[in-house]
């Protein structure tokens, strides 16, 4: 009977792994994920932790504006009203949720709900030279399986699932450097 008892304990122990490694290796790692021509996520590992540009709500989106060190020092030098190009190793991340209003909080204020995705951009002027020196990557995040995927054409907004996907759009942007977002106040 200890026999059985203990061949059972070793059972359920081993199979317990087997269903918990099986669980490690199907979540996704976000910093595998890629679109075409190379621009990776993990280009940007960290990227949470980057200083506040500033913020946006559009349409059904609230966003963070994020930069790593090298676009805060630019911003804070005067980039780009002085005229002068972001520097190679600029990075920024925007972060998307969907606008939902928090019905407990006083004034039922909009706020950030469930991930929609995050957008990324680098500079890089060789690598790049083609998009006015920037590189983008959109990430769509799907909740339920908690994983990302490069934006696709079929997205709302369509995106382009390549590091060129927002050339288009950003080229409205020539004369601040390709970029939208102004530096917040502090």
């Amino acid at each position: 009977m200890r026999n059985r008892i203990t061949l059972m304990k070793a059972t359920i122990a081993a199979a317990l792994v087997v269903l918990a490694t099986g669980v490690a290796y199907s979540a996704q790692d976000k910093y595998s994920v890629k679109v075409k021509d190379g621009l990776a996520f993990s280009e940007f590992r960290g990227y949470e932790k980057w200083e506040t540009i500033n913020v946006s709500h559009n349409r059904d989106l609230i966003a963070v504006i994020l930069g790593n060190e090298a676009m805060i020092k630019a911003y804070k030098a005067g980039y780009p009203g002085n005229g002068k190009p972001f520097p190679d190793g600029a990075r920024m991340a925007k972060v998307h949720w969907k606008a939902i209003k928090n019905e407990a909080a006083p004034g039922q204020p909009t706020v950030g709900g469930p991930q929609h995705d995050v957008d990324f951009m680098v500079k890089d002027s060789k690598r790049f030279a083609d998009g006015g020196g920037w590189g983008y990557a959109m990430f769509r995040y799907d909740p339920a399986s908690k994983t990302f995927r490069p934006g696709t054409l079929k997205d709302a907004p369509p995106q382009g699932d390549d590091a060129r996907c927002g050339v288009a759009c950003h080229t409205a942007a020539k004369q601040r450097d390709y970029v939208f977002t102004a530096y917040g106040s502090k």
